[in-house]
């Protein structure tokens, strides 16, 4: 196997990102979990609102790559490298999902996802360059407070939705197996400042991708 440069990662993290935000990212070998559920009948602001939600995953889910590709940019262990490659493909299930699910909404993933995607990409490569540890504690973090997004979305989706509901409740089990991996792994508790900083950038995040 050939050892690659920086300058090679760098062109293969360029590659992921035109991917996740202009193209077909690559995924797992999983199904749409909205497959096995019937279009529900949504009233007009019903279907505004599942559209809105599911934006703020979509949008969510290209930070998540993003952190994922930059922790492993920079990850000193190479099983701590895999372990972050595996997560972004299966954040990419999720992304996938997300722009499925607002494609047959009638509405559009968000606009800011290059912004969305640089910042999280940095916060993740300076993450990454701190040491595994903290690098695994930021994902563990990162999912502990995706979980209790996903729930509180979970319970704002019409009852009738089970296409949208699929897709929540799928990734919901998904970051808890990452957060638990991360931890088994040697992640360390991230100091509260830093936490607090990190629920501050999502509330921006999903305040903003709501509408655009």
């Amino acid at each position: 196997m050939r050892n690659l440069s920086l300058v090679d990662n760098l062109i293969i993290n360029f590659d992921q990102g035109v991917r996740t935000l202009l193209g077909k990212p690559q995924a797992t070998e999983r199904s749409n979990p909205a497959q096995a559920h019937a279009e529900a009948t949504l009233s007009a602001a019903e279907q505004r609102q599942v559209a809105g939600l599911m934006r703020v995953n979509h949008a969510g889910e290209i930070a998540a790559q993003a952190l994922y590709q930059g922790q492993a940019l920079t990850a000193h262990l190479p099983q701590v490298r895999a372990q972050m490659q595996r997560a972004a493909l299966e954040e990419n299930d999720h992304l996938l999902w997300c722009e499925t699910r607002l494609h047959e909404l009638g509405s559009h993933v968000s606009y800011l996802g290059g912004f969305w995607y640089a910042g999280s990409f940095l916060m993740g490569a300076l993450a990454g360059a701190a040491g595994d540890k903290w690098s695994l504690g930021f994902v563990a973090e990162t999912e502990r407070q995706v979980i209790r997004h996903l729930g509180a979305h979970l319970a704002q989706l019409p009852v009738q939705d089970q296409k949208s509901r699929a897709i929540l409740q799928q990734m919901k089990v998904d970051e808890k197996h990452h957060a638990t991996l991360a931890i088994r792994a040697g992640g360390a508790p991230l100091p509260k400042a830093v936490k607090q900083t990190m629920k501050a950038v999502s509330k921006l995040m999903t305040q903003t991708a709501y509408y655009v």
